[in-house]
């Protein structure tokens, strides 16, 4: 029995043994595998990161080197455009040659126009100098016939006629050749006749002379409180001054803007209810049928009726 015992006991710490070397066997070869896994995966991850890596950075390569080449295409398109709209703009436009040749055919309009106007401010000048001379000769013959009773004789020598003179002076040259102005007596003209034939129709007030005449010599001054014949005629014959009943209308102004404002209601009719079709202002208004299609007790259907019904037995004859 005890020999069996030991040799059971034995075996029970074989197997313990044998377990336990081969669960670190185990242990040593799963934890080798899961090193090699981890080694292997981050190699896989190092691969794959590297190759996206390495492609985002050709991308950029790519994009960078793309937008590179449209902007020195875009200044290379900008700068033959510049080119081009210049030339053309030089040639067609603003041409150089053709503006130069334009300012100059202005220059020279510009000298021409200058010259008459030249011209046409001399001839008026001369002309303002040629007029005012021969008003200055027309005045110097009035005053020399005007003065001809300064005319020197054989026997009495004139002022302008100095004998320490070595030559005759002008003004007696002119008075020799001047005709004295004759004197004629001008005949005194009323100053109400020009008047008199506007005064009974009071078109216009009457001007009347405001200087006295002087009195007749020889006659005396009527005695007693006469007023002057100009302000008795100038209150006879006064221009109408209608009363304010008579220069008013028969309708008073009150009327007047009634009837005004009659008139402007009757040319422009103002329509207060709106017409709106495409909203719900008119869905709750009552429909109210037109005069052919209602009847005293009710709606009677269209066509049923005549406007103008025929009554054959009232007729008189047969038709």
């Amino acid at each position: 029995f005890y020999i069996f015992r030991s040799v059971d006991e034995d075996r029970k710490i074989e197997y313990k043994a044998a377990v336990k070397i081969q669960s670190w066997f185990r242990g040593c070869r799963v934890r080798a595998y899961l090193r090699y896994l981890n080694k292997m995966v981050i190699f896989i991850q190092k691969w794959w990161r590297g190759y996206r890596s390495r492609r985002y950075f050709r991308k950029m390569v790519e994009t960078a080197y793309f937008i590179m080449k449209m902007n020195f295409y875009n200044e290379m398109a900008v700068r033959i455009q510049k080119r081009w709209r210049g030339y053309y703009v030089r040639k067609y436009i603003h041409n150089y040659y053709a503006l130069k040749k334009y300012l100059e055919a202005i220059s020279v309009n510009n000298e021409i126009v200058r010259s008459e106007l030249q011209e046409y401010t001399e001839m008026k000048e001369n002309e303002k100098k040629r007029k005012d001379q021969e008003k200055k000769e027309k005045e110097k013959k009035y005053q020399a016939r005007k003065m001809h009773y300064l005319l020197s004789t054989e026997q009495i020598a004139g002022i302008y006629n100095s004998p320490f003179r070595k030559s005759l002076d002008p003004m007696e040259l002119l008075l020799r050749k001047s005709k004295p102005l004759s004197h004629r007596r001008q005949q005194m003209k009323s100053p109400f006749t020009c008047e008199l034939y506007d005064w009974p129709t009071c078109r216009r007030p009457p001007t009347f002379s405001t200087g006295q005449a002087l009195p007749p010599i020889g006659r005396q001054k009527p005695q007693g409180p006469f007023r002057d014949t100009a302000e008795v005629l100038q209150q006879r014959y006064k221009p109408l001054e209608p009363t304010l009943r008579v220069a008013a209308s028969i309708n008073s102004p009150l009327e007047k803007a009634r009837e005004e404002m009659k008139r402007e209601e009757w040319r422009n009719r103002i329509h207060d209810n709106e017409f709106l079709p495409f909203s719900s202002y008119h869905k709750n208004e009552k429909y109210e049928p037109s005069i052919h299609r209602s009847g005293k007790y009710g709606q009677e259907t269209y066509g049923i009726k005549h406007f103008r019904e025929v009554q054959p037995k009232k007729w008189v004859a047969d038709k």
